[in-house]
């Protein structure tokens, strides 16, 4: 038997999508990060051993952007078959790549040491290498779901439904119990070009008619539409020390479903295959940590209008029933919630842990708030605006409650500058950009130092520019220039889900959004009057774009080349800093 020890400043438990976004957040800015995933890959339940898909905000414009959509358009360039091997491959080389960042898959958190309320460190045990790993930190995150850190750690946690009195949820149950939303095992389907055969399991659950399956429709033939989440179980078992067994339920069920869809009546599917199922359970609830607030119904519906925004929701107060696929009425209650509502900073760490954060469907919200919060894109955000936040409280030397009373707005800014967008906020523009003049100024060229990155209601907040045109500042002196940040449009309105629920013969190719920006140039007009190329790309397909720079000029011009299919681009920010 081995054992490593690790000394950095962050460690990371759980390597979903809000763990993968909290260690990459802080090792981009010089933090070294250990992050610590419990599976062969990162990802969680957007993995291919879950397939969950990556959903968010509800309506126009509001699609999560930083590093969520960062992955989002990597995969739709690399990934246009929807291989679910490829998107992991994606999640991966994010991690693995990062420099800063020390990735320990198939380590298992198993204990944590504390002093004075504060972890000093946290070992875990990898299966593949029979290696004990620990690591000590002066900052640590609990981004695990189940919050296996949070309980090892002494942390406040709630596990079940809160009383409806306790905040006057309406949506709440009358007496509290510890009963939660379950988890799921899913099954895609491929189209063949021949019949194919399906036999059952002898262990699989029979269906034989459709009154057997009530409320449960099983259309399976739309890459963006049924990816069976309703074969659903645990909520009124202990929905983490029952798995094994709720997951042994679950294949009978999900194996039975499929022998309905094959052989109990005439769905259409002579020419499918059972093409995967999911042997891991993906989970929706468990343990939820305490903070300095915690979140309830009532905050939600109110639009979450708090100073200390750090991140957004705008999924419906999604309450699954914790029967599952048992229970004979519809699964879930979609219960209304706005879109975007603010979801603050001090939701995100410990009530009385003093060095620990929390992000992902853990953080401190009662059971109704966390229906709307618990989606993957609006955990990617959540687990952003924690590395960020960790990173600010080494340069500051801050405990987790220090960056909320002293440097709240440096995290909020930093956020925004990597195109995380707060409702309510708008991001602060360089002295640079704010004094430079724009030669041949129009007021859509003035929006390109705005500081809302996209479109809101009736305002685009952009540039819309054609193959040639230019937009240039210009200085009243020579001046130094180190970067230049740039956002295009990937189009937030899209529809189309991260990778596909099944595979029809004819389905289409996902591709980058046509309305992204893909070549274009930028130059810097020194004392001289000489042109010098600061940047020439010709193959973009990322929303944003920071290009170093090094020297001094008296300009800086902007020139649009082509787009992936539009014949104009949009362009909601140009900063030179």
């Amino acid at each position: 038997m081995k054992n490593i020890t690790h000394v950095v400043d962050f460690c990371v438990v759980g390597g979903g999508l809000s763990g993968l976004s909290a260690a990459i957040a802080a090792a981009r800015r010089g933090l070294k990060v250990a992050l610590m995933q419990d599976r062969p890959i990162p990802g969680g339940n957007s993995s291919s051993e879950v397939r969950m898909w990556v959903c968010g905000a509800h309506g126009q414009g509001n699609r999560e952007t930083g590093i969520i959509e960062e992955i989002h358009l990597e995969n739709m360039y690399r990934n246009p078959g929807g291989n679910w091997q490829i998107w992991d491959s994606v999640l991966y080389e994010k991690a693995r790549y990062q420099e800063n960042l020390t990735l320990l898959l198939n380590c298992s958190c198993n204990s944590a040491q504390t002093i004075d309320n504060k972890i000093i460190s946290v070992t875990g045990w990898q299966l593949t290498t029979e290696t004990t790993h620990t690591v000590q930190a002066a900052y640590f995150a609990d981004c695990s779901g189940d919050s296996i850190l949070a309980h090892l750690a002494g942390a406040e946690y709630r596990i079940g439904h809160e009383a409806r009195a306790e905040f006057n949820e309406d949506i709440a149950p009358e007496i509290t119990d510890r009963e939660t939303m379950g988890m799921s095992c899913l099954i895609q389907a491929r189209e063949m070009s021949t019949p194919q055969k399906f036999i059952p399991p002898a262990w699989a659950k029979k269906f034989p008619d459709h009154d057997s399956m009530s409320n449960r429709g099983h259309e399976f033939k739309n890459p963006e539409g049924n990816n069976f989440w309703w074969i659903e179980l645990g909520g009124v078992n202990d929905s983490i020390h029952d798995t094994e067994m709720l997951r042994d339920e679950l294949l009978k069920i999900a194996f039975g479903i499929w022998d309905h869809i094959k052989n109990q009546g005439d769905h259409g599917a002579d020419n499918w295959v059972l093409e995967w199922i999911g042997f891991l359970p993906g989970k929706r609830e468990s343990r939820r940590c305490v903070g300095d607030i915690l979140m309830n119904q009532h905050d939600v519906r109110a639009g979450g209008t708090f100073d200390d925004v750090v991140a957004y929701g705008g999924w419906s107060m999604d309450d699954h029933h914790p029967g599952g696929f048992w229970y004979p009425g519809h699964p879930t209650i979609f219960h209304p919630a706005p879109s975007p509502f603010g979801i603050p900073y001090r939701t995100l760490y410990s009530k009385n842990i003093d060095n620990l954060w929390f992000a992902g469907r853990n953080i401190s919200m009662t059971h109704v708030a966390m229906s709307s919060s618990r989606v993957m894109a609006t955990c990617s955000t959540l687990g952003q605006a924690v590395g960020t936040a960790a990173a600010i409280a080494k340069k500051h030397s801050l405990s987790p409650r220090g960056v909320y009373e002293k440097a709240i707005r440096e995290l909020q800014n930093e956020l925004m500058n990597d195109d995380c967008y707060l409702p309510g906020l708008l991001r602060n523009i360089s002295e640079i950009t704010s004094r430079a003049k724009i030669t041949d100024s129009t007021i859509e060229k003035e929006k390109l130092r705005s500081g809302l990155d996209r479109a809101k209601g009736d305002e685009s907040n952009c540039w819309t520019a054609k193959s040639g045109d230019c937009v240039e500042y210009s200085f009243a002196d020579e001046t130094e220039i180190s970067e230049i940040s740039l956002v295009f449009d990937s189009n937030l309105d899209r529809r189309q889900h991260n990778q596909p629920c099944c595979y029809p013969l004819d389905a289409p190719q996902r591709e980058v959004p046509a309305t992204m920006t893909r070549s274009f140039a930028i130059t810097g007009i020194d004392e001289n009057g000489k042109e010098n190329v600061i940047a020439d790309v010709e193959n973009n397909y990322q929303r944003l774009v920071k290009i170093k720079a090094s020297g001094k000029f008296n300009s800086i011009k902007l020139k649009i080349g082509s787009s992936w299919g539009n014949e104009e681009v949009n362009v909601f920010s140009f900063e030179v800093k």
